[in-house]
Formats: structure tokens, C-alpha cells, sequence
């Protein structure tokens, strides 16, 4: 994860990501930002981060920004303010955060209005997953997307993958070489929540987990997807063996075996 860089990075045809930074109880954890440009060069941003004006420059030259995607009830930060750059693009967003963000222009809402990507763009809720706020734990209601042509799922906060030893491994996307930049605290946090070099929930979210079997059945519609590669936006893009990381993760998560992959 590239953190406060200005820089798109290609990660397929047709699909970017852009790294900020993002602290969370004082842990720097990174946030990450997808753009995926479809037919008629139209382009959606999903879970937007802070748009500084190089990033508006590069958008700019991939096409339109046509939707504006909160994946979630918590990832809305910076909703607002990109629809406020692109005012013709229109605002999608989760079950339930129009009620807790009323100050926020909203369009549509995924499941209760039509919105329709075609065989580009494939999604569904991921029912039953809760998140642990110390106090409560809450309801996420993530939309988790699916992109056929470059075969990647795109997750938001139902898994992470902070791995690495600081700067001296890197991944490899698109022919780049990425430096890994989580500081040996998040590493360290990592480790002791679950979700270290290891892509799965942390040990948070399986504490308040309630209704498995709407996870389970959430976690097995996500894995009849012909995905190769995750994106997520806290930790580091898994490039190779995804689909099955994922299973063996959420099987550690539900305590049970999955459906073999097909």
C-alpha cells in the first residue's frame, strides 16, 4: 500500500486503485480508493478518498466520472466533497446510510433503487456482517463488487491483508514494483488481531459475529465468482491465489468448512 501518493495505479484494464493515508485507533492502516472505467469511457469511483487536484487531473484523462460508490456505512468520508467536483455524477450508496448521513446528496440506493452496471459491474450485499466499535458492535451493510473482465473482487472493510516487513518486500502490480509501507505498529496490531499476511476479518469481527449463516451464504455467493486477484481498502492487493486465501479465511471466520471452489 502506497501511502499519500498522487499516483493511479493501474491494476488491470480498465481498473485503478489510489492509496491514502488513513489512521484507525491510532494505527496507520491506509485507505484505498478503486476507479473502474467502463463502456464509453463512464467511471466510477468506489469508496472515494480525498481528491487533490493531480488526482482530479488523472481521472480526468481515463473518462467521465459517471457514479460515486460508498461501498459501506463507514466509508462515506469524502462522499460529499467528490460529488461536489463532479456534480453530474450520481451518488450510490448502502441500505441505511441515508439515515445516518442525511447532509449528503444521495442518488440511489443500492437494493432499494435500480442500478444496473450490465455484465460489467456485478454485485451483492454482504449480509450478516457486523464490525466492533469497542463499545457496540454495528452493522456494515457492504456492497461487494465483482469485476469480470480483469477477474477481480472488491472488498472494502470484510477483509484486510496488512502483510510485509515494512519497506523491504514489495508486490508487484502491473509491472511496477510497490514498496509495502506498514509501520512495524500496524504490523504488530496485525498480528495480534488475526489479519496479518493472511487475508480474513480480524478477530474484532469474528468476536461479534451473529448470524452465520447469512455470512456463510454471503461468503459463497462471493466465491461462485471467477475471481483471481482482491482489492480491499485496508492492506495489500492479493494478486495471485485470492480465491482461495478467501476461503480459508472465512472458514477460520465461521468455524466450518466451505464449498469447494470450483
Amino acid at each position: 500500500m502506497i501511502l499519500n501518493n498522487q499516483r493511479l495505479r493501474e491494476i488491470d484494464r480498465n481498473i485503478w486503485v489510489q492509496d491514502q493515508s488513513f489512521k484507525y485507533w491510532g494505527l496507520e492502516v491506509g485507505t484505498r480508493m478503486t476507479v473502474i472505467r467502463l463502456a464509453g469511457n463512464s467511471i466510477i469511483l468506489i469508496s472515494p478518498i480525498k481528491l487533490e487536484s493531480q488526482t482530479q487531473e488523472n481521472i480526468s484523462k481515463l473518462g467521465t466520472v459517471k457514479y460515486i460508490i460508498a461501498p459501506n456505512l463507514f466509508h462515506y468520508l469524502y462522499l460529499q466533497e467528490a460529488k461536489n467536483i463532479y456534480p453530474q455524477a450520481q451518488v450510490l450508496v448502502v441500505p441505511g446510510l441515508t439515515d445516518k448521513q442525511p447532509e449528503i446528496a444521495i442518488d440511489k440506493v443500492f437494493f432499494e433503487d435500480e442500478i444496473d452496471f450490465g455484465s460489467e459491474l456485478e454485485y451483492i450485499l454482504f449480509a450478516g456482517f457486523r464490525v466492533s466499535m469497542i463499545t457496540q458492535a454495528a452493522t456494515l451493510n457492504e456492497v461487494v463488487f465483482y469485476h469480470p473482465a480483469s477477474k477481480t473482487l472488491i472488498l472494502t472493510d470484510t477483509a484486510f491483508n496488512f502483510d510485509g516487513e515494512g519497506c523491504s518486500r514489495s508486490e508487484s502490480i502491473s509491472n511496477h514494483r510497490v514498496d509495502r509501507t506498514f509501520p512495524w505498529l500496524t504490523q504488530l496490531g496485525a498480528k495480534i488481531m488475526g489479519s496479518y499476511d493472511t487475508l480474513q476479518p480480524s478477530v474484532l469481527e469474528k468476536l461479534v459475529i451473529e448470524d452465520r449463516e447469512k455470512v456463510q451464504a454471503s461468503v459463497e455467493k462471493i466465491l461462485s465468482w471467477d475471481f483471481q486477484r482482491v482489492i480491499m481498502a485496508h492492506g495489500s492487493i492479493v494478486e495471485n491465489d485470492a480465491k482461495n486465501q478467501l476461503k480459508k479465511g472465512y472458514e477460520w471466520f465461521l468455524n466450518k468448512n466451505l464449498t469447494k471452489l470450483k
